[in-house]
């Protein structure tokens, strides 16, 4: 008697997920690490889609495909950090406004 989870309900589940991030990268301009929250959010979603998917066509090309995806988004969350801390160190802000500065 009990409700089946299905592919829908996981491509949902991404779906939400994926108009947060989108929504956290548009809506907010001033904090850097909310940008990089929400460009992670947009990863899961991906991630989501991709072993929900392997899951339901029964092979496992998606869940190798969704390893990749963490390793980029656990380098791209470590050196993001990474330059935001020694940017923090030479000019005391993290504000967009003062990384958009930088340009040549």
């Amino acid at each position: 008697m009990g409700m089946d989870i299905g592919l829908s309900h996981y491509l949902t589940v991404a779906a939400i997920l994926f108009t947060l991030g989108t929504l956290g990268i548009f809506l907010n301009r001033k904090n850097v690490i909310v940008i990089l929250m929400s460009v992670e959010l947009i990863l899961l979603a991906v991630n989501i889609n991709l072993v929900s998917f392997s899951a339901f066509l029964g092979n496992l090309t998606g869940q190798v495909f969704a390893l990749l995806v963490l390793t980029v988004a656990a380098a791209e969350a470590a050196i993001g950090l990474a330059i935001l801390v020694v940017f923090y160190r030479n000019r005391g802000s993290i504000a967009v406004e003062d990384i958009n500065a930088m340009k040549g």
